[in-house]
């Protein structure tokens, strides 16, 4: 019993070294643009630029996608596109996603409790659905700033 126990976890370890070493896909937000909406929800297309460092191309076959901003959960979409981003190139695909009503109460109240309102922070996560061995998570976050007219100043 002993020995298969052994043998096993010497074949596992075995088997996570002939795994390829992949770096991590380098995911930037590269656009965001206003969709139809229904009802009271928000309807956005974020525009995700990925960059490939490694020496294969990337099949994907879906994509899912989360937004927070100051740290609350806003928006989230799906996308079933498929496609590939190239070895050592980068993409860009767009994921749709919804902010509902419930969502946007939650951030205006929050932005109403902050002090300084001139500073967003966003956070997106995602994966490109690849298949099992395959799939690959992302995440990118930072700030952007508010545009405040100078009359309001």
């Amino acid at each position: 019993m002993r020995v298969l126990l052994g043998l096993s976890i010497l074949l596992t370890l075995g088997a996570c070294t002939s795994l390829p070493n992949r770096d991590p896909l380098v995911v930037d937000v590269a656009g965001i643009e206003s969709l139809p909406g229904e009802g009271m929800e928000i309807r956005l297309q974020v525009a995700l630029r990925i960059q490939n460092p490694n020496d294969v191309p990337v099949e994907y076959s879906g994509t899912a996608l989360d937004l927070d901003l100051n740290g609350r959960r806003a928006a989230s979409g799906v996308s079933d596109a498929t496609g590939s981003v190239p070895r050592y190139g980068e993409t860009v695909i767009y994921v749709p996603v919804t902010i509902s009503a419930f969502n946007m109460v939650n951030q205006l109240f929050g932005i109403m409790n902050t002090e300084s309102t001139d500073q967003i922070s966003y956070r997106v996560r995602g994966k490109l659905e690849g298949g099992l061995f395959n799939t690959r998570r992302f995440s990118d976050e930072g700030n952007f700033a508010l545009a405040v007219p100078a009359q309001a100043r």
